[in-house]
Formats: structure tokens, sequence, C-alpha cells
């Protein structure tokens, strides 16, 4: 219950200052909605993250331990005390004389002995312990030190994962509305495919691919805005929100150059990385208890006071009259030396000096993963600097190409092929230059929590001398290279800002699909043209073909004629000849 208190207190605080608000999910259900900035948004996570409470009990750990240390330098007061009754007829007797002496106006009857009290006080003081107690001292000083050291770290590493939470929600922001437009392109091209289809100018493939094409880009953008629920959800952990919170992040991916230098980097974050710090006084620390160790080779020497009492009422000293001695004060020194306790001492000793070569070892692998944390950041921030202006120039060419593959698509002269790969290509780009923009940014902010910038502790004023402060990365003077995502497209809807391409406009569009009307007019009328064409050449065809066949059959009656005309003459002469050949025979 107090935990819920808590966050209505807490949503209740973030309405007033007009952060929050809320949306309404249903009839009877509403969820919050939070406006935030980068800014606001670390500043949350400082103040409700689970990780920073708790290095912060680690930090109130190790102050009350120093102090437990401090105190064990001064004196120490104790009291013993025992009560004994004796019981049966004596004791009886002799309470009944002691009442009647009394009784009888005697101030100081006696003692009785059957009833003893005593006590005893005592106070001890430290003069020298062998080191034990100063060390013990400068170790809990040290250990101080280290949990401060690391509460800082623990906000560096918050403020980092903030950043990188943030931005991975403008990331999946501007993923969503590329997907979101790639599917209302598709959607698009897939009426003007249909259109097309239905006067029989384009084949059923191009239909089926473009729905294809559609469903993918659909899946994608359910995909799209699940990264980005999740995203939001993990958000939501780091600053302390509840988990179905809607934020709505103000700030877009950007691009800002900066100047910056590897060895300043390093050398800066040498010197104030808290973990590093931390190491070498938790090192320091380890050498502290192992001279505390070593007391146990030396005296121990105190000074002492007592006094004791005894009688036969609380804190009465009567037993004086039979006991002498029994009420007594003393004090004085008190010295012990283990001169030989079986090498215990030696023992902890060399356990001492391991805890300390290994604190040793662990300052050194800190500083090396330190050298290895700004090399790795200061190279991821180069790299996505680089793919920041190349894939720049990679959407705005697939911009073009885009472009140009819907227009010859449109106009009859490009394949639906061509516009569904330029399309692939653009959203690819759009996508890998959002990916670059969030990486510039995260590896910043990865940058700024290797060289351990500031967020609340000064780590100089760990050092007994001045250091550099000069944080050696800041924004370049020459701003005329920052880009952000909208610069990859034209402006985007107000909701989200990001790349994206540049589509033809609608008086564009009206004009291509006049243009085509034209050209299905003109190609209809060219096919009944050429149908006219083939008609009359066919005519022509069987015309001249008739004529050919009877000009062929009058000559063939023609050649007949004269043939059997030529028969006939050949037979005549041939008789008029055999006739003349029988009239000479017979004349001879």
């Amino acid at each position: 219950m107090k935990s819920i208190r808590k966050l209505q207190k807490k949503l209740a605080a973030l309405a007033a200052a007009g952060i929050i608000g809320f949306a309404a999910l249903g009839a009877a259900e509403a969820a919050p909605i939070v406006e935030l900035t980068l800014k606001q948004s670390i500043d949350m996570a400082l103040e409700n993250n689970r990780k920073i409470k708790e290095s912060a009990e680690d930090q109130s750990e190790a102050y009350w331990a120093h102090r437990q240390a401090r105190r064990q330098a001064g004196p120490t007061v104790s009291w013993q005390g025992s009560a004994l009754y004796a019981g049966g007829a004596a004791g009886r007797e002799a309470d009944m004389e002691l009442e009647a002496a009394r009784a009888r106006g005697i101030d100081n009857p006696g003692y009785n002995v059957f009833h003893d009290y005593k006590n005893a006080v005592s106070v001890v003081f430290p003069l020298y312990t062998g080191g034990q107690i100063e060390n013990n001292i400068e170790a809990a000083e040290l250990g101080r030190d280290a949990a401060d050291l690391t509460l800082e770290a623990t906000r560096q590493a918050v403020k980092q994962q903030t950043t990188s939470a943030y931005f991975q929600i403008l990331q999946y922001r501007n993923l969503i509305q590329v997907n979101k437009e790639a599917v209302d392109t598709l959607q698009a091209h897939l009426d003007n495919v249909n259109a097309q289809y239905r006067v029989g100018t384009v084949a059923k493939s191009d239909v089926l691919r473009s729905q294809v094409e559609l469903a993918n880009q659909q899946q994608s953008l359910v995909t799209a805005q699940n990264n980005y629920d999740l995203a939001v959800a993990t958000f939501n952990n780091i600053v302390g929100l509840p988990t179905d919170t809607i934020v709505d992040a103000k700030e877009d991916l950007s691009y800002t150059k900066y100047d910056i230098s590897l060895p300043r980097c390093t050398d800066y974050a040498l010197i104030h990385r808290p973990d590093g710090v931390a190491a070498e006084r938790a090192w320091k620390r380890a050498e502290a208890l192992m001279k505390a160790a070593k007391s146990g080779y030396r005296p121990q020497v105190s000074a002492v006071f007592s006094r004791g009492w005894e009688g036969d009422h609380p804190f009465d000293t009567n037993t004086v009259k039979v006991q002498p001695g029994a009420d007594s004060t003393s004090g004085g020194l008190s010295m012990s030396w283990n001169i030989f306790d079986n090498n215990v001492t030696e023992a902890k000793v060399q356990q001492a000096k391991a805890g300390m070569r290994k604190a040793e070892q662990v300052l050194y692998e800190t500083q090396e993963s330190i050298q290895l944390d700004v090399r790795k950041a200061y190279l991821s921030l180069l790299a996505a600097e680089q793919n920041i202006h190349t894939t720049k120039v990679a959407v705005d060419q697939a911009q073009e190409d885009y472009k140009i593959a819907q227009v010859r698509y449109s106009a009859g002269v490009g394949t639906n092929l061509d516009v569904m790969d330029a399309e692939d290509k653009l959203i690819q780009t759009q996508t890998t230059y959002i990916q670059a923009l969030y990486s510039y940014n995260t590896s910043k902010a990865a940058l700024d929590q290797a060289m351990g910038i500031k967020v609340d502790l000064d780590v100089a004023d760990y050092y007994k001398e001045s250091i550099d402060e000069t944080i050696p990365v800041r924004p370049s003077l020459d701003t005329s290279k920052n880009l952000s995502a909208a610069d990859a497209g034209v402006v985007s809807p107000v909701i989200v800002h990001l790349p994206n391409a540049e589509r033809p406009s609608e008086t564009v569009m009206a004009g291509i699909l006049a243009a085509k009307e034209e050209i299905i007019k003109a190609a209809a009328a060219t096919s009944a043209s050429q149908e006219a064409s083939e008609a009359a050449a066919f005519e022509a065809a069987t015309n001249g073909a008739a004529e050919f066949r009877a000009e062929a059959n009058e000559a063939a009656a023609t050649e007949e004629a004269a043939v059997e005309t030529a028969v006939v003459e050949a037979a005549a002469n041939e008789t008029a000849a055999g006739e003349a050949a029988a009239r000479e025979a017979a004349g001879a």
C-alpha cells in the first residue's frame, strides 16, 4: 500500500508539472501519458531507479562501519551485577531482626547475609593497540570512499542506460513510420497494378507479387510496433514508471558533430572514472587491513578504572561491616601480549597480504577495462558518424531510384519488379540511416560513461593534488554537417519525425494516370488499325490468288488446245506421207 501511495503521489506531481496526462483506453480504464525530454528522463531515473537506491544503502552501510571503527578508539564503560537470595527459616529470621531494629530507630542495623547484591562498574580506554584501531579506521574510511564512488558509478551507468533506452524509443518510433509509409505506398501501388490488370496491360503475376510485398511489409510494421512497445516498457522500468505508461518522447534522433581525441579521452577517464578511483581505494583499504592484522605481533595497553560494591539491597554498601573491601575503587594500566599464539597472527597477516595483492590486480584490470571501454565507445562513435553520412547519400539515391521506377512503371515502360526492388532498397537505406543515428547517440552516451563524466559526485575531491577537469568531448563549432532523422526525406507527420521517400504528389500522379489512359487509347486505336490492315491484306491476297488460278487455267487450256492441234496435224502429216509412199510403191 505504501508503494502504491508513493506511485500515486509521483504521478500526481508529474501531472501538476504538466508532464503527464491520461489517455482513455476504455470506459473504466485509463493509461497515463508522460511527455519527457531526455534530461527529464535522466532526472527521473536518478530519482527512482532501484539500482541507485541499493547502492545508496551500501553507502549508508559503509558510513556506519566507519563510525564503528572510529568509536573503537574511545573509552568503553561496562556494568556487571548479581543478586542472590537465600530463603528458609534462617533467612526469614534475619529479615525479622533487621526490620525490628529499623523499627526501633536504628539507622544501620547490619547486613543480612542471606540477601546479597553485587555491583561493578569498569572504564577501559585503549592507549596502544599495535596499530589495530588506527588501521581499522583508515580501512573503514577508504571503504566509505569506495562506496561513495560506487554510487556515482551506478548513477553514471543508469544515466547511460536511460539515454540508450530513450533513443531506442526514438529509433523504433521512426522505424514504425518508415514501415507505415511503406505499407501505404505498397497499397497505392497495388491499387494501380489492379487497375492496369483490369484493362489487360499487366500480367496476373504483377498483382500477386504486389500483394505478397504488401503482406510482408505489414508484418514488418507489426514487428516494429512490438519493438516500440518493448522499448517503452524497458524505459519505464529504468526510470521508475509503471510499465504500461505511455511515453511521448519530445526529442528526435539527430547527429551533432563533436571535437574529440582518443588520447585525451583515455587520460581523462583514467583520472575521473569513479570505479577506477574506487578500485584504487579498495587496494589501499586492503593494505590497511594487512597492517591491522600485524597488530597481533604487538602488545595491547589500556587505562582501566573500576568501582565495586556489595550489600543486602540493590546498590547498598553495608557489606563492609562483615566483608571489609567489598566496597572498592581501583585504577591503573592494563597490558596484554600474546607472545606465542601458534602462528594464528601470521596466518591472518598472510591472508591479508593475499587480499592486498588481489586488490592490486583488480586495480590494474579496472584501468585496462577503462582504456578498452573508452576505445570501444570512441571507435563505435566514429563508425556511426561515417555510416550517417554514407547512408544519407544512399537514402537520397534510393529516393531518386524509387521515383524513377514508379514513374516508369506507371508509364508502361518499367516492370513491377523494378518498383518492388526500389521500394525494398529505400526501406533498407532509411532503416540503416535511423540505426546509424541511434548508434551514434548511444555511442556518445557510452563514451560519456566510459570517461566518467560527472553526474553528482566530483572525483577531484579524492585527489590531494589538483587535476584537469576539462571534458575532452564538446560539440564542434562547425554545425553545418549536423543532421537529424528528418533530413533523409520530406517532413514527416507531426507524430513522428524520420527520413521518408519523396513520393510523387497527387498532381503528378493524376498526370501519370491521364497519360496512361492516353497510352491505352492509343494502343487500342493502333490495335484496330492493325486488324483492318491485316483484313485488307488477307482480302487482297485472296483476290490475287483467284485471278492467278483463272489465268493459270486459261493458259493450261490454251496449251492443251495447242498440243491437241499439233497432235492432229502430226497425225495428218503422217497419214499423208504414208499415202504418198504407197502411191510411189504402186507406181513402181
